[in-house]
């Protein structure tokens, strides 16, 4: 699933939650499917960080950007 699937998904699931469309049980395991969604947001974004602070050299091998201030 997407990163924007998968937000889109915990956006409907957070709002039946704040409405109280849900018995208990139903809740819960919305909860913890919100949990996981939010687990696997932060993993991609955390990958996606460490992707964008790379840069490719001329011999192709990846390297840290360094940024000048």
């Amino acid at each position: 699933m997407k990163f924007e699937e998968k937000m889109t998904k915990l956006e409907g699931i957070i709002a039946d939650l704040e409405n109280n469309n849900s018995d208990l049980e139903e809740s819960i395991d919305k909860y913890n499917e919100a949990m996981k969604l939010i687990k696997d947001c932060d993993e991609q974004l955390k990958k996606i960080e460490t992707d964008i602070n790379k840069i490719v050299t001329e011999n192709g091998t990846l390297e840290d950007l360094k940024v000048e201030e």
